[in-house]
């Protein structure tokens, strides 16, 4: 018997639809050398981040995890439910980061499609718009984002 990964891995176009809601699993503890290598890797040296000894003088008094890093995170761990089908990302709307993330701080994300259309491109593909809310392991809001996923249809 032979198993068709790409079957059981996201959803096709006709598979959502408004309204649906997804909270997404699991969650993600961010450590401290995920927030460094995130660093490195992007060139971001800023202090906020990397300096313990600085942000001791800061309001917050520990480093802050890097924004495009909780925003990679929870991107990520949509993928299985909303875009592991798709074609491509086709833009973020709005990204909104509503409050600090820190080392150690678990993350997790809903999801809710509030659009759906059929492609004026692509007789075969739809574009699915999504709103993602981020929390940390308090459940506070931490980032929200809107992003249209450009999705395959079922063909049968």
């Amino acid at each position: 018997m032979e198993i068709d990964v790409y079957e059981s891995y996201g959803r096709f176009y006709e598979e959502f639809s408004v309204g649906m809601k997804f909270k997404h699993w699991p969650g993600k503890t961010i450590t401290q050398s995920d927030n460094h290598n995130f660093c490195m890797l992007t060139m971001n040296h800023n202090p906020l981040h990397i300096d313990v000894e600085y942000m001791k003088n800061h309001q917050h008094k520990k480093p802050l995890v890097v924004g495009l890093l909780t925003l990679s995170l929870i991107v990520g761990m949509t993928v299985q439910e909303l875009s592991g089908k798709a074609i491509a990302n086709l833009g973020y709307e709005k990204v909104k980061h509503e409050g600090p993330v820190f080392e150690g701080d678990t993350i997790h994300a809903l999801s809710e499609v509030i659009d759906m259309r059929e492609s004026k491109s692509n007789p075969n593909a739809g574009i699915v718009k999504v709103q993602t809310l981020g929390y940390n392991q308090n459940d506070q809001k931490i980032l929200t984002l809107i992003r249209n996923i450009y999705i395959p249809k079922k063909i049968n």
